[in-house]
């Protein structure tokens, strides 16, 4: 479960088995999760985040998309 970004108290990472999906990015806070795809930061899975909480995490991971994307390819070597 390799952690790509921690801010505030967010933690996001990508499942190792996950490989074979589009690239996305897991992000936790406590008992909270979203998955989300990089491809257009669309939200696939939500698990108890509020809608305001869940644009701060898209606006902070658009930020760091080239990074993200990177960290991606460069341990699933796509």
């Amino acid at each position: 479960m390799p952690t790509v970004l921690r801010w505030a108290r967010h933690r996001a990472f990508f499942y190792s088995n996950e490989g074979d999906e589009p690239p996305h990015l897991h992000v936790r806070s406590a008992d909270r999760e979203a998955k989300i795809w990089l491809s257009d930061m669309t939200v696939t899975v939500n698990f108890r985040f509020p809608a305001h909480e869940l644009s701060g995490i898209i606006r902070h991971l658009e930020a760091h998309r080239n990074d993200v994307l990177e960290a991606w390819h460069d341990y699933f070597g796509d």
